[in-house]
């Protein structure tokens, strides 16, 4: 036989390829049992207590320390089903759904949104990570840019909803996340994130919703701070507008 052989047929670099083989499923069926920790049990949404769990099954519950000393358990413990503020277009199971009430707070489709920690998002430092540029006077708009404060917004119907109150700084990546819109009408500033705005010389232009809609969208308690959950109902309040703004954005484009 020849040198690291085990009999005529099997030799050690065969052994070690089965046993990584062994161990390298084992990572794969642990991976995926990690990756059921958040989002597990399913609803599968038809009203009735059944739950999904998928292959493989949801792990053991697991309790993590965070840096805050706040300590979350994954998977989440159970709470009962959301009364869900949509309605299926038709009667066979996986029909589209069609919001109820407000559509832009309904919470579906593009408006969808996900229960996040209801405190702000924190520094290293375990300081609030965005807030106004007023709460932090060592910071501006570069001079190259154009500085909306001041401009007026407008809607997606071209109606002017109000003004550029002020704009919100995330201080650990440097950039402006969203920008305070004064209501005209009101006189109350709701938040407007960055990403849906179009900031021009002459004010900001939001195609997501229309102007009268802009009175609508999620507040936040804190004047100068925002939290995780306040940051995506504000989020999904414009996306649902990229669908439900008008009747029309429902339509086929053909």
């Amino acid at each position: 036989m020849q040198t690291g052989a085990i009999t005529q047929y099997v030799d050690v670099a065969q052994l070690v390829l089965y046993m990584f083989w062994i161990f390298f499923a084992g990572l794969i069926y642990y991976l995926l049992q990690e990756n059921h920790r958040d989002g597990y049990p399913l609803d599968p949404g038809n009203g009735r207590d059944t739950q999904i769990g998928g292959w493989p099954p949801v792990p053991k519950p697991k309790t993590y320390l965070l840096a805050n000393g706040e300590q979350v358990t994954m998977p989440y413990p159970l709470k009962p089903p959301q009364a869900l503020n949509a309605e299926p277009r038709h009667r066979w199971t996986g029909a589209p759904l069609e919001p109820t009430g407000n559509p832009l707070l309904a919470g579906v489709g593009p408006g969808s949104w996900s229960e996040r920690a209801d405190h702000p998002d924190l520094t290293l430092h375990g300081d609030p990570k965005i807030s106004p540029l007023r709460a932090n006077p060592e910071h501006g708009v570069a001079a190259q840019d154009a500085d909306p404060r001041g401009l007026p917004v407008t809607g997606a119907d071209g109606e002017v909803a109000g003004s550029v109150h002020d704009l919100w700084l995330d201080r650990s990546e440097m950039l402006f996340r969203y920008i305070e819109v004064k209501l005209a009408d009101s006189g109350k500033t709701v938040l407007l994130p960055i990403p849906f705005a179009r900031i021009g010389n002459d004010g900001v232009k939001v195609n997501a919703i229309l102007a009268s809609q802009f009175a609508d969208v999620p507040g936040h308690r804190e004047a100068d701070q925002v939290t995780m959950l306040e940051e995506e109902k504000i989020a999904a309040y414009y996306g649902a507008g990229t669908l439900y703004a008008t009747p029309a954005r429902q339509e086929p484009l053909v």
